[in-house]
């Protein structure tokens, strides 16, 4: 994957397109994928039963301080308290200032839209409990949230598309995200990159 997206900057830079790879923004991606998965599991809490509210309080309460781990701060989410909210979407909204920043110097950031390409289907054990392999090594699955939480914490608009093939045949697609509102760059974007870069193939066997 990282090789698809280092060819496709290459292609770009030769083709006149002012890349920066090394272009970041000020903000601590530790800290927003903390405050995205928190904010995204209270907002799916909704379809608890009170039961599960109540032993999802017990095991958040039981919680350490210092435990970072998926399960805790997906615990922590469900028993979100509105004043802990608060915190976290106002931590969000600061967040948002420092990508308009980021835009006043770059029209587009493409990045990953996850951490592997397709992974086998896994449905043993809680979500949390299961791993896939990037480069390799098993990881989390629920890693895989990192790249989805960085448009979609602040409210940019973001558009996938494909890039190429893995070595085993699977697709790659790079995540283009944009400024706020600008929807129609970041759809624009992908659009020329299916005209003159590479376009979507059917895996075998599947119509158009």
């Amino acid at each position: 994957m990282r090789d698809a997206l280092e060819a496709l900057a290459k292609f770009l830079a030769q083709h006149g397109t002012t890349v920066n790879e090394t272009a970041r923004t000020e903000i601590d991606f530790t800290e927003a994928h903390g405050i995205y998965v928190r904010l995204l599991r209270g907002a799916t809490s909704r379809t608890q039963t009170f039961e599960a509210f109540q032993r999802n309080l017990h095991s958040a309460s039981n919680l350490d301080r210092d435990d970072q781990s998926y399960f805790a701060r997906m615990i922590r989410g469900n028993t979100i308290y509105y004043k802990d909210w608060l915190d976290a979407d106002e931590a969000r909204h600061r967040m948002r200032y420092k990508w308009l920043d980021f835009f006043n110097d770059y029209d587009l950031l493409l990045c990953p839209a996850a951490a592997s390409a397709a992974c086998p289907h896994d449905s043993v054990g809680e979500r949390h409990q299961r791993t896939i392999l990037v480069d390799g090594k098993p990881v989390p699955t629920t890693d895989q949230l990192f790249w989805a939480g960085i448009s979609t914490l602040v409210g940019l608009p973001t558009t996938v598309a494909p890039i190429g093939l893995t070595g085993s045949g699977l697709p790659v697609g790079v995540q283009i995200i944009g400024m706020g509102y600008d929807d129609l760059a970041c759809i624009g974007f992908a659009d020329l990159l299916e005209r003159e870069y590479y376009a979507f193939v059917p895996p075998p066997g599947y119509a158009d």
